[in-house]
């Protein structure tokens, strides 16, 4: 391998980060040019993702050392088939949340254009980071990020949900510092490839303070992708967004699925002796009840944002109950459904400013309205979305059900999945159904005019409507992908030994060896940056 594609495993960070600052440093300019150049920063990533993506597609393990500190001393990168998919699917949000947003929302902030390249910038480094503590620093980022997305345009519904939305996740915050530190306490280290090491040989008399840092970890990682009971702040806030910001928004919680299963997998997985599987049966009724709970939030939506911030719900609640099996063929299954509900969700909330621009003030409220001059257009491309939504045959969604399902088949769940999954799906098209027909079909002679929706807006609902098509003709080989991705979570010594004991990949000559103790430990890494 060469050292260009050595260094591609830093650049989905990189790429963001120096897009971002030379925007803040071009502040003032003229509204085209930050466009021009956030677009051209975005469709470098997506390159750049897409080749990590192929390098990693065969199973090999990128291991990127920052100033060649060999781990778990320094910094590193990791990206896997799973990190490289989550980075790959971020970039297509983020093409179609651009799209969107330089048609003329983007306008509503002087700095939304930095504000998009370091939300990208935390998101993929979550996803590539081998280290808690630098998976603490990258949240951050994404979350300050975030946090002026949501006031995007201003308002006081907005300014009311930025508000929950800041304290809510500043507790969490807190707590994941306080966990970390009690982790870096006890075992010497935060390096995670070191840490699964570690645990593995934890002395009895420390696995209880270890296991409350876990589940401490847990609560943080619940908070993010919105685990019941912890899901309350999500649908305020998605839905006070602005829909160019609350499009990206659609992989956050992802984040925290995605957390949940590298930690617990790698860390505390079936090699973690008495901390073995330390959260799966707790991620498998929390899941269920996250869609219970999500469920009802959509059929009580009074509005159209609202109920799809409620999907975003049900999404992390499907996922993480796939993730609570804990099978090969279940992280599978949860894998192919996180990638399609992140797109069809974001799609989702672009296209409901579309049709609250075009119902004028009536917005997006579930009432009668205006008759709609594009009510055909607009109603097909969110009937499409709204199946692929609720799991409707033949589209991704009931294929992704249909996995979850089929996983669970020889669990003592079994019945317990299959009727809150089928249910909560009915459910979910029955409100989606009810919801269309009324903003598409009911009008009220008193409502005057509509207007045409913009026809750029739509494109980029347009484009992910058929990808969630292409995602059917091509579930085969996307469910291999994502089977093979599962089966590398579920060998984590190849994670560790490509860490531990893997080329020092940011230079690309020389192949540095742990030094390791009488007993097989690495010694410990109090240096840790």
């Amino acid at each position: 391998m060469t050292d260009l594609g050595n260094h591609v495993v830093i650049a989905p960070i990189l790429v963001p980060l120096l897009t971002g600052t030379l925007l803040v440093l071009l502040r003032g300019s003229a509204t085209p040019l930050r466009r021009t150049i956030s677009m051209l920063g975005i469709q470098l990533l997506l390159a750049a993702s897409l080749w990590l993506l192929l390098q990693v597609a065969d199973g090999d393990l990128l291991v990127y050392q920052l100033g060649s500190w060999a781990a778990p001393y320094g910094i590193v990168l990791v990206a896997d088939r799973l990190s490289a998919a989550m980075v790959m699917v971020t970039s297509v949000l983020a093409l179609f949340a651009m799209m969107h947003a330089i048609q003329g929302s983007d306008r509503r902030g002087r700095q939304y254009h930095v504000l998009f390249q370091f939300l990208l910038m935390g998101l993929n480094g979550a996803f590539l980071t081998g280290d808690l503590f630098n998976l603490f620093v990258f949240f951050e980022i994404l979350l300050i990020a975030s946090y002026g997305m949501l006031l995007h345009g201003g308002g006081a519904a907005r300014s009311k949900a930025g508000l929950h939305y800041v304290v809510v996740n500043l507790v969490g915050s807190s707590l994941f510092l306080f966990a970390v530190g009690t982790l870096y306490g006890v075992l010497g280290t935060l390096n995670m490839a070191d840490l699964a090491l570690r645990v593995a040989a934890l002395p009895p008399e420390e696995v209880g303070l270890v296991r409350a840092a876990a589940l401490l970890l847990f609560v943080v990682f619940a908070l993010k992708a919105a685990l019941v009971p912890l899901h309350l702040w999500l649908p305020g806030a998605y839905s006070a967004a602005g829909p160019a910001s609350v499009a990206l928004f659609a992989i956050m919680t992802k984040v925290g699925g995605y957390s949940i299963l590298r930690v617990y997998s790698l860390i505390f997985g079936a090699e973690a002796g008495p901390l073995a599987n330390l959260v799966e049966p707790w991620l498998l009724v929390l899941g269920l009840l996250t869609i219970v709970v999500g469920t009802i939030g959509v059929l009580a939506s009074r509005n159209l944002a609202l109920l799809v911030a409620h999907l975003v719900v049900i999404s992390s609640g499907s996922i993480l109950t796939a993730f609570g099996l804990g099978s090969q063929a279940a992280l599978s299954a949860g894998l192919y459904y996180s990638f399609q509900s992140a797109l069809v969700t974001a799609a989702l909330f672009m296209l409901t400013e579309n049709v609250a621009r075009t119902r004028g003030a009536f917005a997006d409220q579930l009432r009668a309205g205006p008759m709609l001059p594009a009510a055909n257009l607009l109603g097909g491309l969110f009937l499409v979305l709204a199946l692929a939504v609720a799991g409707v045959p033949p589209l991704s969604g009931f294929i992704g059900k249909v996995l979850i399902i089929q996983a669970s088949l020889d669990t003592p769940a079994i019945a317990w999945i299959m009727a809150i999954v089928l249910s909560t799906s009915l459910l979910t098209l029955m409100a989606l159904a009810r919801a269309g027909s009324t903003l598409f079909f009911k009008t009220d002679t008193n409502a005057g005019a509509a207007t045409l929706p913009n026809a750029a807006n739509l494109v980029p609902v347009a484009a992910v409507a058929v990808i969630s098509l292409l995602y059917v003709v091509f579930a085969s080989p996307i469910y291999s992908y994502t089977e093979a991705a599962a089966a590398q979570l579920l060998s984590p010594a190849d994670y560790i030994e490509a860490v531990l004991d893997g080329e020092t990949l940011a230079g690309g000559e020389t192949r540095l060896d742990s030094e390791t103790t009488s007993d097989g430990m690495p010694p410990d890494s109090g240096g840790h940056d």
